[in-house]
């Protein structure tokens, strides 16, 4: 498979939000937990408090891993800074519009931070049509896609 070809599918298959479970580690220690995603312009994003202690591992460490059913990313976490100083306010946009709920039940802060996840790796775990399981890699360093039966 080609490689943008497999991207435009890893994209496709994320869709344009999830609750994804995010994993951090700093000195051996990992802890994992949900993050309401937004996917948007092949970008997977989601704001957090600066404050938490999620936030102070992926700023100390930020090679980080974030799944969501089959679809498992390996990456760096890149602080984009607050939410609040974002001059179009398009994430804010976006999570209102994605994440109503929750939009509206947390205060907006200024202490929330927009973090982008730049995948390195990605394992897809997935079915053709004739339930033939498969996994498809994408290694986005090396711009390299490739496609491996697990039947």
């Amino acid at each position: 498979m080609e490689f943008q070809e497999a991207v435009t599918q890893f994209y496709k298959k994320l869709g344009r939000k999830k609750i994804m479970a995010l994993a951090t580690s700093l000195n051996d220690h990992v802890m994992v937990r949900n993050v309401s995603v937004i996917i948007h312009d092949e970008k997977i994003l989601f704001k957090t408090d600066q404050n938490f202690r999620k936030t102070k591992q992926l700023l100390e460490n930020p090679q980080v891993a974030i799944c969501y059913w089959g679809v498992q990313i390996e990456g760096i976490a890149v602080n984009h800074g607050l939410v609040v100083e974002q001059a179009d306010q398009s994430f804010q946009k976006l999570y209102q519009k994605y994440w109503e709920k929750s939009y509206n039940a947390y205060p907006h802060k200024d202490s929330e931070i927009l973090i982008e996840i730049v995948p390195k790796l990605v394992e897809i775990w997935d079915q053709d049509q004739d339930d033939h399981g498969f996994q498809l890699f994408i290694d986005f360093e090396q711009e390299k896609a490739e496609v491996e039966k697990y039947d």
